[in-house]
């Protein structure tokens, strides 16, 4: 049903293969779209933070601060303010079941 056929990749213009057995897979998962890069320009884009799988965001910034409850280490995404209240993951998950 399917054959292989030949591409080119957008970025670096080589010509790669869509092999029977990846279209396959595109049209079990329901993609319309055949790939526009090659396996080496893909890993590249993924590895740059282009995929969607998490990576678009970048690295994020993780704020230290003392824990309220057990005087430990708490890694925050965010910068915690004077007066509140500041929990490790630990601590914090004990907080939620009492809730």
């Amino acid at each position: 049903m399917y054959t292989d056929e030949t591409l080119t990749c957008r970025d670096c213009g080589r010509t790669f293969t869509f092999t029977a057995g990846q279209q396959e897979f595109f049209a079990s998962k329901g993609f319309a779209n055949k790939p526009s890069r090659c396996d080496d320009c893909r890993a590249a884009h993924r590895s740059a933070g282009g995929g969607r799988s998490g990576g678009s965001r970048g690295q994020r910034e993780l704020f230290k601060a003392t824990c309220s409850q057990c005087g430990g280490v708490a890694e925050l995404p965010f910068e915690p303010r004077t007066g509140r209240p500041v929990y490790c993951r630990d601590c914090f998950s004990s907080q939620q079941a009492y809730r």
